[in-house]
């Protein structure tokens, strides 16, 4: 043996022995974004060549949805691990529990230096919601804001500050730590910029959705939604920039999501698909595979657990999510979930809007598999309004022409049924627009039936306060 093969003899076994180091998390978070509004989805009005490529780089998800189809209370699942029922956070006024724990609380404690940037983050305190009022004064004087106690680095700047601030983190991060950092962008969120990009799409060249009457007002309001996904699209490209230049993306797990959907009819505030379904992307050089595509159901309560098991670190006691690790490792002991679900609570404050609008105020929980989904509506009575645009051109003209008897009979019923039916059961590969409600069918009886008990389950473990369905 010459002396190059003794010396490979006996490093190698050292060398394998050596721990791989812990992964940087980078956490993208789009506001009020739906699936399938990105071009690696197949969606023909979409120009988003960032995340295009960030898809192909490792997987793209078809199926993730977040427990709530709200800012405040699918951020609080997110960061959790559990539903915002359990976390006990329901409108955007509650500030989180301190016994609750977060992903930032377990990855700090294992030694990575911790950050959230760019746009309030909507986990703590009164933030924007401008009927906090007495509420803000208590929160204040009793100390019980404990979100930004949780991390190294916190920052709540406005828009067009990206760049600066993820230079300012990369550079208070201390050398040889891993570092998590989660980046809020404003875009989709409504109002919308009607300068987002240029030029700005033609509204008479968009696709509706089938759930939409196809009227101007609606065509001018989803085309400037688009126009803001491309102009995230642009800030994620910053970002990715400064993680390359730096010498970071190799060893970085990059994670972008929508918090919940479009603030469009059938949408945000809503728990028909359009609220809930959401864009994930995950890209993980050497330990992802590229161009992976899933089908599997993935909830906003799985966030926390997959960042915190690619950290090698545990779940804490009360996180029902689950680590979706070994699907992105192509590890075929992967256990699918069979059920997601989410819930709809407080939003914003009800001085805002009409007191018998579900915009503003309304209670529901759904319970979603691959094929069928159950929607259990605890305030009927409230009549349904958008969220955050039910003063745009889109709403108004559809108020309109429902007043006038012009819209199908399928979408005047989806929005003007008043009382709303307390259950709605949709075959979502038949009718993927949830236009048919088929509860009470007797041909999906067993159906209806598992998925009513699947819901009184996730009721009972978190805690709800809403009385649970019945079963028959």
């Amino acid at each position: 043996m010459n002396r190059r093969q003794f010396g490979i003899s006996l490093l190698a076994p050292l060398a394998a022995q050596t721990p791989a180091p812990p992964p940087n998390i980078l956490f993208l978070l789009s506001d009020d974004h739906s699936f399938p509004y990105l071009g690696c989805y197949g969606h023909p009005d979409m120009r988003t060549p960032t995340l295009d490529q960030l898809a192909a780089d490792g997987m793209l998800f078809h199926r993730a949805f977040q427990a709530a189809p709200q800012c405040v209370p699918a951020r609080t699942a997110m960061m959790t691990g559990r539903s915002p029922v359990s976390a006990r956070v329901g409108r955007f006024n509650t500030p989180l529990p301190p016994e609750i724990i977060t992903l930032p609380d377990l990855l700090k404690k294992a030694g990575y230096y911790t950050g959230v940037a760019r746009r309030n983050f909507h986990l703590d305190g009164p933030g924007p919601n401008p009927g906090a009022g007495y509420v803000g004064e208590v929160i204040a004087r009793e100390h019980i804001e404990t979100f930004a106690k949780r991390l190294d680095f916190v920052d709540r700047s406005g828009p067009k500050t990206t760049d600066k601030v993820v230079n300012q983190f990369f550079d208070q991060v201390p050398k040889g730590k891993p570092f998590f950092l989660w980046v809020n962008f404003n875009d989709p969120h409504h109002p919308w910029d009607k300068n987002a990009i240029s030029p700005p799409r033609d509204p008479a060249q968009v696709k509706l959705p089938k759930h939409f009457p196809d009227l101007p007002g609606l065509r001018s309001d989803l085309a400037v939604y688009l126009d803001e996904i491309s102009r995230v699209d642009g800030e994620v490209k910053g970002i990715l920039d400064i993680l390359e230049a730096r010498g970071l993306a190799k060893n970085t797990l990059v994670m972008f999501m929508g918090d919940n959907g479009m603030a469009l009819p059938h949408g945000k505030g809503s728990l028909y698909d359009p609220g809930l379904h959401v864009p994930l992307i995950a890209r993980w050089p050497g330990k992802v595979a590229p161009g992976g595509n899933t089908k599997e159901l993935i909830s906003g309560e799985d966030i926390t657990p997959t960042f915190l098991d690619a950290a090698g670190l545990s779940k804490a006691p009360g996180m029902s999510g689950q680590s979706f690790l070994k699907l992105l490792r192509g590890d075929q002991s992967y256990a699918a979930r069979t059920h997601v679900f989410s819930a709809r609570l407080q939003h914003g404050s009800t001085t805002m809007t009409p007191q018998t609008k579900s915009s503003g105020w309304d209670l529901s929980r759904s319970v979603r598999s691959a094929r069928y989904k159950l929607i259990y509506n605890v305030t009927p009575f409230m009549e349904y309004q958008p969220v955050d645009s039910a003063r745009d051109p889109g709403w108004q003209q559809m108020l309109k022409a429902h007043a006038e008897g012009k819209l199908a009979p399928e979408i005047d019923r989806a929005y003007f049924t008043h009382p709303r039916p307390i259950y709605e059961l949709f075959d979502l590969d038949e009718d993927p627009s949830e236009l048919k409600n088929l509860a009470g069918n007797p041909e999906l009886a067993g159906v209806e039936r598992g998925l009513r008990k699947a819901l009184i389950e996730k009721c009972v473990l978190d805690y709800d306060f809403v009385p649970p369905p019945v079963v028959n």
